[in-house]
């Protein structure tokens, strides 16, 4: 289970890899952005992290880590893993995803352009931030 160093669980029950707070005009320093990904809506089987010195910009630094059976919101590894990479990059503040926000795969890595991932047809005519059926 991931937890910050305050303790404080997230939206959707996880504990939060740091303290979670909305990137401000008044926030110096370098941002973090935690977004999960999985099969379906339910299980996370990705988390993605990126570092942002600038909100107007890509970021600057993007890890991933990745398991093929069990949600990674539950494993203390890669928890750990998480708040390392959040500490060497000194984030000042960090926006996560209340929930799974689509499949784990990468368009034109995993799977061609343009087309819907063969390993999770559960995101096939769902909503990524909903998750209500739009097809």
């Amino acid at each position: 289970m991931m937890t910050d160093p305050s303790g404080a669980s997230s939206p959707s029950g996880t504990s939060a890899p740091a303290s979670a707070h909305p990137i401000s005009p008044h926030c110096v320093g370098p941002a973090a952005t935690v977004a999960l990904y999985g099969p379906t809506a339910d299980l996370a089987t990705k988390i993605a992290v990126g570092i942002i010195s600038d909100e107007r910009n890509s970021p600057d630094l993007l890890e991933r880590w990745v398991s093929e059976d069990i949600d990674v919101r539950r494993d203390s590894v890669v928890g750990e893993q998480i708040r390392a990479f959040q500490r060497q990059h000194q984030d000042r503040s960090v926006v996560v995803t209340d929930s799974v926000i689509g499949c784990p795969h990468e368009e034109g890595i995993d799977y061609p352009e343009g087309q819907y991932c063969p390993h999770c047809p559960y995101w096939v005519g769902h909503d990524r931030f909903t998750h209500e059926r739009i097809h």
